[in-house]
């Protein structure tokens, strides 16, 4: 499966941005996206890929790092391929690239994830 990231930039702190990621394809075993959990990681200049938000393959169960709580929202359409992530209250440290992956279980291991999208740039200005 190809994973696509889209809709970072650049906002002030303070500001709002929605992350998208649309699947397509089928991996080599035949599964489509329904069938995979979907993460999002980020992942700051010199520091390793760090675990923010994951839905399961309903959606009916998300789970959040503590500096995304309260913050940021992950949700999917199954029936659109996407998964989005909703980033509100942004701060500088929320600077990174950010990556959408899949799953076959829960985590917020990124060794866990197996595709992965190419990654999409968010700049939080003070």
């Amino acid at each position: 499966v190809q994973l696509q990231a889209s809709g970072g930039g650049l906002v002030q702190a303070g500001g709002s941005l929605r992350l998208s990621c649309t699947a397509s394809g089928r991996t080599a075993s035949g599964r489509t996206f329904r069938e995979y959990v979907m993460g999002w990681f980020r992942q700051a200049p010199g520091e390793e890929r760090m675990f923010v938000a994951v839905i399961s393959r309903s959606g009916d169960s998300t789970a959040y790092a503590d500096s995304a709580k309260d913050r940021f929202t992950i949700s999917r359409d199954n029936a659109k391929n996407k998964v989005y992530l909703q980033m509100n209250s942004l701060k500088p440290e929320d600077t990174a690239v950010y990556y959408c992956g899949t799953a076959l279980v829960v985590s917020f291991n990124p060794d866990v994830y197996n595709f992965w999208g190419q990654g999409t740039v968010v700049t939080v200005s003070s």
